[in-house]
């Protein structure tokens, strides 16, 4: 019997882009049903009920919450399709930090410059720089974050960059005139379908941020 694979999402999410990546990587068929996060549907209540967030894998009945342990499991459960964890133990291990790193400071940053206050706006800039200049160092030149494979720190970094669009907005930067390197990067893993199919048009993005600043009284 077929595998039956479902995902709660909300399509605006950067964690769930992960998962979705991580899924079409590995050719899986699965349901993706969106989620209304002001009006969580009951089965999301039920397959999440310690954090009742997105996104959330239901896999044969049985959840898998947080996404980095989503694509982790996917790896380990499809693991005779497209890796990507690594092999090594070490590299495995060093794949994992970078990955948690871009989970507590990108994010983070990104979310600081986004909804922050006018007068707060540059200051929260300047932590993202801090933490894209980390990340720029340790891609290096090679194509990915695990030199010619596309694999986990890829795929927990380059949802970020469907709102970098915005973030030059609010930030009052350039992308790419500051971090050449991870421009170009993001441009190698847009080429790749996963990619292209599970990041949202970057005027999505905008349009979701203006929403929502609104709607905190930020302008």
């Amino acid at each position: 019997m077929a595998d039956q694979v479902i995902l709660l999402n909300s399509s605006m999410s950067a964690f769930g882009m992960r998962v979705r990546i991580a899924l079409i990587e590995k050719g899986i068929k699965y349901e993706h049903c969106e989620e209304d996060l002001n009006n969580k549907s009951d089965l999301l209540l039920k397959m999440n009920p310690v954090h009742k967030k997105i996104p959330t894998l239901i896999h044969n009945g049985k959840s898998v919450c947080e996404s980095l342990i989503i694509v982790q499991y996917i790896d380990e459960v499809w693991n005779d399709r497209s890796p990507l964890l690594p092999s090594d133990p070490y590299q495995r291990a060093q794949a994992r930090f970078w990955a948690d790193f871009v989970d507590k400071n990108v994010h983070e940053t990104t979310k600081g410059v986004l909804w922050s206050t006018k007068r707060e706006e540059q200051e929260a800039a300047n932590k993202f720089f801090e933490t894209v200049k980390i990340l720029e160092g340790e891609l290096g030149d090679g194509p990915y974050f695990q030199a010619e494979t596309f694999g986990f720190v890829d795929i927990s970094l380059i949802t970020f960059c469907s709102w970098f669009h915005v973030l030059e907005i609010f930030g009052k930067f350039s992308m790419e005139a500051k971090f050449p390197k991870i421009i170009a990067w993001a441009k190698r893993c847009m080429q790749r379908e996963s990619v292209a199919k599970s990041l949202p048009d970057p005027k999505k993005i905008y349009e979701f941020v203006m929403e929502r600043r609104k709607g905190l009284g930020l302008d």
